[in-house]
C-alpha cells in the first residue's frame, strides 16, 4: 500500500529501516558473521563501511528486482516468507469464518494473486469513480472528489491528516501542509541538471501512457500530460524546500476555519471537510500558508477540465500497483526503473505479501506475535533500552556546554520518555473493513478507506497515548515528540547472522542499543525533538545561551555532511538530514558507553580474534550493511531526510575518538577529522 498522508514532523526514524529480523545468508565463517564480512583490502581508516562489509558485498550482488542488497533486503525476505506462510494458510482455510482475521487475510492475498482476473478487468473497477470525476462542473464538485481520492488513493492538491496539536499535545488537530506532487521532491521539477531533465521527460511519458490506458487518444493524452507537469511544477515552485519544513515553529500556523477560508477562498474547504466526515471545526493548523495562497491562484489559472485530468491521474497513479499487468508495468518503469534503477519487478507473491501486510498489518501482526516473535522479546528490549536511557542521563549531567537550568528540564524530559516495545497491549479494531476475493484494487481501497476513517474518528476525542503506528513485524522504529515516546517493534530483537544463538553484547549494544534505542532516544533531543517539552508540547524550554551553543554544535554536523558526495556531483543535504545525523551520532555514542559497562567489555573478551571494541564498531557497520544502486542513491539524496547507509557509518564514526583508537585511524586517512572538526553534542 502506498503510504498515505502522515505527519512529517511527528514521527522520526520512519524511513529507511533501522531494525532487524532473523535471516539466512551465505557465510564463509559460520561461527561469526562480523569476521567473515571484513574486506582486508580496504583500509579501515579510509572507508570503514567497505572494510566492515566489503566481503559480503562481493559475494552478494544486487538482484535485478531490487534497488539495493544487504541487511534490509535479507530482513524483508525473511519477513515476506513468514507472512507468506500466514497468507497461504489463511487463503487455504475454507472453514475461516466470514469477517474473521483469517478470512480477510486469505481473501486479500488471493485477490492479489489472481492475475487472470486482474488482467481481464483492466481499469473496470475504477471506471465508476473516473466517471464521477468526468461529471465535475464546479470547484465544489472538484473538492468533493479530491476528498474521496484523499480517502482511497493519493493526496491531490495538498497534504492532510489528523494528529496531535504540536502545542497542545492532549488535543487532536486538523493539519494541512503543502503537497499535491507526484515526484518525490520539488527539486525534480525545478533542477536543470541532466538527471532531473531526463526524469521529467520520462514522467511526462508515464502520464501520457496512463491516460491512454484510461482511453484517451494519444494527442489528447500527451496534451494532458504536459499540462499536468506544468501544474505540478507550479505547485513545486511555491513549496518550501525540504530543509525549510523541518522547523516545527516556522511550520505551525493555527487559524480559525473562517481564516482558512479567507486565506484561500477558491478552495472548497467546507465541501472537502464535510466529505472527509469533519464538522464543527474550530481551528486548523496550516504548515505553509503561502502554499495555499498560491494554490488558490492556480485554481483560477487552470480550467476545471485541467483539474479533472489532474484528479484522474492522481487517482489511477495512486492505485496503479494493484491493477492489471499493463498498468502496473507503466508505474514500475517510471517509479522503479527510472527513479531507482531497478531492472525488473519483484515476483507477484512478494508484491502481494507486502501489500497484504501493509493494508492489514494489525491483523497479520496478531498472528505474527503468536507464531514468530521470540518469547521474552519485550523484556530483552526493555533491558537494553533502559541501559541506553541511563547512559543518556549520565551524559546530560556531565555536559560542559549546558546550564543547570536546562539540564534539569532535559533530565525531566528523558525520565518521562515512554518506551513501547514488542507489540501493543490492545490491537486496533478492523472488524468494519470488508475484504473479499472479487477485486484486489477494491480491497486496497477498502483498507485505505478504513485507515482514513480510523484517523478521522480521533478528531474531537481525548488523545490515545497507548496507540501504536507500527506493527510488531515492521522492521523499523520511531520517536514521537508529541507523546515523548519511542516505539520499537518486537522484530528488532533478532540480529541477522546469529539466528541460532544470542549475539554477543558488542553486537547487541551496537545494533539494538546504538542504531535503534540510542538513535530514537536522541531524536528527542535533536534539532527538532529538542523543541518539545516533557509533555510533548512545542515549547522553547532552553535558555537562550544554551540554544545558541546547541545550534553551533548542530551546525558542525550540517557542514560535515554537506561535504559528502554520494553519486555524480550530488552532495548530501546536511540541513535536511541533520536530525537523523544527530540521532545516529548520539545513538552510537550512547551505545558504546552503555556497552563499556557490560561484562564482555570489562573482561576484554576476544571473539574470532576481535576485541570487544572492534566487535562493537563492526556491529554498527553491520547495522547499515546496504549496497544501493546509483539511481536509488540519487533519489534518496534529493528526497530523503536520512543519509545513505554508507555515510550513516563513516559520518558518526569519524567523530568518535574511541573508533580512532580501536582501528588505529591516523592523520592522512580519509575518515580522519582534526579534533576541532569532530562533532560532540551529547
Amino acid at each position: 500500500m502506498k503510504y498515505k498522508s502522515i505527519k512529517n514532523l511527528l514521527i522520526y526514524g520512519l524511513f529507511p529501516f533501522t531494525a532487524f529480523v532473523a535471516c539466512t545468508q551465505p557465510q564463509t565463517n559460520k561461527e561469526d558473521a562480523l569476521a567473515s564480512h571484513i574486506d582486508t583490502t580496504v583500509n579501515a581508516g579510509d572507508d570503514f563501511f567497505d572494510y566492515a562489509n566489503g566481503n559480503w558485498f562481493k559475494s552478494n550482488p544486487i538482484p535485478a528486482s531490487e534497488q539495493s542488497n544487504g541487511i534490509w533486503q535479507l530482513i524483508q525476505d525473511t519477513i515476506n516468507e513468514q507472512i507468506k506462510d500466514i497468507c497461504i494458510s489463511s487463503a487455504a482455510d475454507e472453514s475461516a469464518e466470514k469477517g474473521s482475521n483469517k478470512q480477510k487475510i486469505g481473501d486479500f492475498y488471493f485477490s492479489g494473486m489472481d492475475s487472470v482476473s486482474l488482467n481481464n478487468k483492466g481499469l473496470d473497477d475504477l471506471k465508476p469513480d473516473l466517471g464521477n470525476i468526468d461529471k465535475i462542473k464546479t470547484t465544489k464538485d472538484l473538492f468533493e472528489e479530491a476528498a474521496y481520492i484523499h480517502t482511497v488513493s493519493s493526496s491531490p492538491f495538498f497534504g492532510f491528516y489528523i494528529g496531535q496539536d504540536d502545542k497542545i499535545s492532549s488535543k487532536y488537530a486538523i493539519n494541512l501542509f503543502q503537497g499535491g506532487l507526484s515526484l518525490p521532491d520539488r527539486s525534480y521539477y525545478l533542477d536543470n541538471d541532466a538527471r532531473s531533465k531526463n526524469i521529467r521527460e520520462k514522467f511526462t511519458e508515464y502520464i501520457t501512457n496512463i491516460f491512454e490506458i484510461m482511453g484517451y487518444e494519444q494527442i489528447k493524452a500527451d496534451a494532458a500530460a504536459k499540462k499536468i507537469l506544468k501544474m505540478e511544477t507550479d505547485l513545486a515552485r511555491t513549496s518550501r524546500k525540504r530543509e525549510d519544513t523541518r522547523d516545527p515553529f516556522t511550520n505551525y500556523h493555527k487559524m480559525t476555519f473562517a481564516q482558512l477560508e479567507s486565506l484561500s477562498p477558491a478552495i472548497g474547504w467546507s465541501t472537502f471537510m464535510n466529505k472527509m466526515g469533519l464538522n464543527n471545526i474550530d481551528s486548523v493548523i496550516v504548515g505553509q500558508p503561502e502554499f495555499f495562497t498560491a494554490l488558490n491562484g492556480y485554481l483560477k489559472k487552470y480550467s476545471i477540465d485541467d483539474w479533472k485530468d489532474y484528479l484522474k491521474f492522481q487517482f489511477v497513479d495512486g492505485l496503479s500497483s494493484y491493477l492489471d499487468d499493463k498498468t502496473f508495468m507503466e508505474g514500475f518503469k517510471f517509479y522503479s526503473q527510472t527513479l531507482r534503477g531497478i531492472e525488473e519487478p519483484k515476483p507477484r507473491w512478494k508484491r502481494v505479501v507486502g501489500t497484504t501486510n501493509g493494508s492489514l498489518g494489525e491483523l497479520v501482526g496478531q498472528v505474527y506475535v503468536s507464531e514468530y516473535l521470540p518469547k521474552g522479546a519485550k523484556e530483552k528490549l526493555l533491558e537494553i533500552g533502559n541501559a541506553i536511557k541511563a547512559e543518556f542521563a549520565n551524559r546530560i549531567k556531565n555536559l560542559d556546554w549546558m546550564s543547570d537550568a536546562t539540564k534539569e528540564k532535559a533530565l525531566a524530559k528523558l525520565s518521562t520518555i515512554v518506551m513501547k516495545v514488542g507489540y501493543p497491549d490492545k490491537w486496533k479494531d478492523m472488524s468494519t473493513i470488508h475484504i473479499d476475493r472479487t477485486s484486489y484494487v477494491k480491497n486496497v481501497i477498502s483498507a485505505n478507506k478504513w485507515e482514513t476513517e480510523n484517523m478521522i474518528v480521533h478528531y474531537g476525542k481525548p488523545v490515545d497515548r497507548n496507540e501504536w503506528h507500527m506493527q510488531p513485524q515492521t522492521y523499523n522504529a520511531y520517536y514521537n515528540p508529541s507523546n515523548n515516546e519511542i516505539v520499537i517493534p518486537g522484530c528488532n530483537i533478532i540480529v541477522p547472522g546469529y539466528e541460532r544463538k544470542m549475539a554477543d553484547d558488542a553486537i547487541l549494544y551496537a545494533i539494538i542499543g546504538g542504531s535503534t534505542f540510542g538513535h530514537e532516544i536522541t531524536h528527542g533531543f535533536d534539532d527538532q525533538g529538542s523543541k518539545y517539552d516533557a509533555m510533548g508540547n512545542l515549547k522553547n524550554w532552553w535558555t537562550p545561551e544554551d540554544s545558541a551553543k546547541f545550534h553551533n554544535k548542530t551546525r558542525m554536523i550540517v557542514d560535515q555532511f554537506n561535504n559528502y558526495i554520494v553519486v555524480d556531483s550530488l552532495h548530501i543535504n546536511g540541513e535536511a538530514t541533520q536530525g537523523e545525523n544527530i540521532a545516529d551520532l548520539g545513538g552510537i555514542v550512547m551505545g558504546y558507553e552503555a556497552f563499556k559497562k557490560t561484562k564482555q567489555f570489562k573482561d576484554n573478551e576476544m571473539i574470532s580474534s576481535l576485541t570487544p571494541s572492534q566487535r562493537f564498531f563492526l556491529g554498527y557497520a553491520l547495522a547499515w550493511m546496504v549496497n544501493t544502486r546509483p539511481e536509488a542513491l540519487a533519489n534518496q539524496v534529493k528526497s530523503d531526510v536520512h543519509s545513505p547507509a554508507k555515510w550513516r557509518v563513516i559520518g558518526p564514526l569519524s567523530n568518535m575518538p574511541e573508533f580512532y583508537k580501536t582501528f588505529g585511524v591516523q592523520e592522512g586517512d580519509k575518515m580522519w577529522r582534526s579534533k576541532n572538526q569532530r562533532v560532540k553534542i551529547w
